[in-house]
């Protein structure tokens, strides 16, 4: 791409005496790096990598706690009620404003939106007595004092901010916390002045406003998110959406607004208002066009918008004023220097995978699936040094986590040799790329790829590694990375299955009817299934778990139940497979039920079995006893981030590591997270 076609995203924006030095941002989210309920080290150095980055604005504190009845702490969302919080801001804004790059406040309450059992265990409050579907609260309806409470806590946090030299601060108004679930008719019931008619429902976000601009001034940025399109049936329509963000900036309460779709109150609601990979680029982009034509304040506005080139044509086309590239800074902080120095294709991508969202929802901390520096800036950097001493490193395996240990490994300088037995380098992303609606997961394996040619690594493919040709190479390190192998597990007739591999890899087709049994909770075996239903097969799906994905988190989970249900798949949980027969020219598949191990059976074509996978680890033991460590890794080093320094064997020619499924089951950022953590160091 041109940079005259680049151009529109570098251009300044002022709003009042806040000018913000180009047009994208990181819009408000939960990270879960907070800490005890306020931004400290953790979340400063997350931060302040998007800025150092280059980045023009970034929006901290996803829907903040104003009030005790909005969980902080244990949610890990920043807590705003107190005044504690700002010597926290004002450090926080230090390190991203030295940097050159803006930096704003989300203040919000989440309502009804939360888990009622966590922090001050105060009742859960919203517009009514709607009860939540995702998080399972039933909510008291606000009160008179409720509200006036709320309203006047949201005044009071908007001043902390500009105490804690927040340059702005925006109002939650979306994902189906507080503000929205008054202006929402699918949460809104109420007959008072509150309820009924679109103007009532808003009445609340219009008083929040008008007490967060008589605290704060006329001369202090306030902005607000706000879903304009609910995208549900009896939910708000686009038309009331628009109409909302017209009566804002009529009234001059908004200096802008940031635009989104959607309203996240249960499951499958989330996907959508959460757009990942199963979503085209951009899909509500048009829903921010439209507010900008109505009104006079810049339109914020992010979902899905994984690339620069979008984002240009966003701004150069007029739709937005600013592009909040939230994911895609997860996966890369560095987007704009990189854009600035003619560096795209360095631009690690956004694959839409949403591991981030959905690990922050399971494991309490959001993780890129393969960008392991981030939020680990304290002991990964993304920027890697070069080494004092210049190594050889041998990494065997040219799966995702051997290409980051040789990508690593040679921007440390080192002379690295990868090899690789297979044709094409990625290993099993190739695989759970042809997975329906994953096929984005390639761009992972391509960009490694890309990036270890470019450094110079030796790469030889269709070379398998075997120990008389890794000794020839005389290496200083060597990294086994050769992955797994299917496991089928300990059941009875194993060898009539086939597995997940199999089937996905066109080695095995799919048969009439299926029994696919989940031994693993993640994603390989629900994306089997899909495969196996998408090309006519009768799909029963069997886990002894008490629900399918039980390890997957909530926005993929939700769009694979979507679509197994509407390929008429069955799903049968609390069941255990623990034999597999012939009979006749069928399969015989016997279940034994998890809690009453009652046995039943059930006559298939075919027996698909997901239970990870076993390592390759056949050289790694050839190789053991000539390694100066014998195979040992120093945890503690691992883990303070400090070189390797075993060494029982002293005859020993080079230091030997293994990492990834080469060693035990892992998913793709465990893996990669095991190769930076332990090649930053060699």
């Amino acid at each position: 791409m041109t940079k005259d076609a680049l151009a529109p995203l570098l251009q300044p924006l002022t709003i009042k005496g806040l000018t913000i030095r180009n047009r994208i941002l990181s819009t408000a989210h939960s990270s879960g790096f907070v800490q005890d309920g306020f931004p400290q080290e953790q979340y400063r150095l997350y931060q302040r990598e998007k800025a150092r980055g280059g980045i023009g604005m970034t929006m901290i504190a996803g829907t903040s706690s104003v009030t005790p009845d909005s969980p902080g702490k244990e949610a890990g969302h920043v807590d705003i009620s107190t005044d504690a919080v700002i010597p926290h801001f004002q450090a926080l804004a230090k390190v991203i404003r030295a940097e050159g790059a803006s930096v704003m406040a989300q203040v919000g309450h989440m309502g009804r939106r939360i888990i009622w059992d966590k922090d001050n265990w105060l009742p859960v409050i919203s517009a009514s007595r709607v009860r939540e579907p995702t998080n399972h609260s039933f909510p008291k309806e606000m009160e008179d004092w409720d509200i006036a409470r709320v309203v006047k806590a949201f005044g009071a946090a908007a001043l902390r901010c500009k105490q804690g030299d927040m340059q702005g601060v925006e109002v939650g108004g979306g994902y189906m916390h507080l503000v929205q679930q008054f202006i929402s008719p699918l949460s809104n019931q109420r007959t008072d002045g509150y309820g009924g008619s679109l103007e009532n429902r808003l009445r609340f976000l219009i008083e929040i406003l008008e007490a967060m601009r008589e605290t704060t001034g006329d001369d202090y940025v306030i902005g607000a998110r706000i879903s304009v399109d609910e995208l549900r049936k009896g939910g708000m329509p686009v038309e009331d959406g628009v109409r909302i963000a017209a009566i804002l900036n009529a009234r001059g309460l908004v200096d802008y607004l940031s635009i989104v779709g959607g309203e996240a109150q249960d499951h499958i609601s989330h996907p959508p208002t959460l757009p990942g990979m199963s979503y085209p680029v951009a899909p509500f982009l048009g829903l921010a066009s439209q507010v900008k034509r109505e009104v006079d304040v810049p339109i914020f506005h992010a979902q899905r918008i994984t690339d620069v080139a979008v984002a240009a044509r966003a701004v150069g086309e007029g739709h937005v004023d600013m592009v909040g590239m939230t994911r895609p800074h997860m996966a890369d902080p560095h987007i704009m220097r990189k854009m600035i120095e003619g560096r795209l294709d360095d631009i690690r991508p956004c694959v839409g995978s949403n591991y981030c969202i959905d690990r922050f929802y399971i494991r309490g901390q959001a993780r890129c699936i393969h960008n392991p520096a981030m939020g680990r800036e304290a002991t990964i950097p993304h920027i890697i040094p070069r080494a004092e001493v210049r190594r050889k490193v041998v990494v065997v395996g040219g799966g995702v986590g051997g290409m980051e240990a040789a990508r690593v490994s040679a921007e440390r300088g080192h002379e690295v040799i990868l090899l690789e037995r297979d044709p094409l380098l990625g290993g099993q992303v190739n695989i759970a790329a042809k997975a329906p609606r994953h096929e984005s997961l390639a761009n992972i394996a391509q960009w490694l790829e890309l990036q270890v040619r470019k450094l110079g690594v030796d790469v030889r493919t269709e070379t398998p590694g075997d120990a008389a040709l890794i000794e020839s190479l005389a290496p200083d390190v060597v990294i086994i990375a050769t992955g797994g192998m299917p496991n089928k597990g300990r059941i009875k007739g194993a060898d009539h299955a086939v597995s997940s591999w199999d089937i996905l890899n066109g080695a095995v087709a799919p048969a009439e009817s299926v029994l696919i049994f989940d031994d693993n909770g993640e994603h390989q075996a629900p994306m089997t299934a899909e495969y196996l239903a998408q090309r006519g097969a009768r799909v029963e799906f069997v886990t002894h778990d008490r629900a399918m994905g039980q390890d997957i988190g909530l926005t993929e989970a939700a769009l694979y139940r979507r679509e197994l249900y509407k390929l008429g798949v069955l799903f049968t949980p609390d069941q255990r497979l623990i034999e597999v027969y012939p009979e006749g020219n069928r399969l015989v598949a016997v279940l034994q039920n998890s809690y009453t191990f009652e046995e039943e059976e059930r006559e298939v074509d075919q027996v698909v079995v997901e239970n990870g996978t076993l390592p390759n680890e056949a050289l790694y033991f050839d190789l053991k006893a000539a390694s100066s460590n014998l195979g040992q890794v120093d945890y503690q080093a691992l883990i303070d981030g400090s070189p390797q320094m075993l060494a029982p064997n002293p005859e020993g020619s080079f230091q030997l590591f293994r990492i990834g499924d080469a060693m035990t089951s892992r998913n793709i950022h465990g893996t990669m997270y095991e190769a930076i953590r332990l090649t930053l160091h060699v």
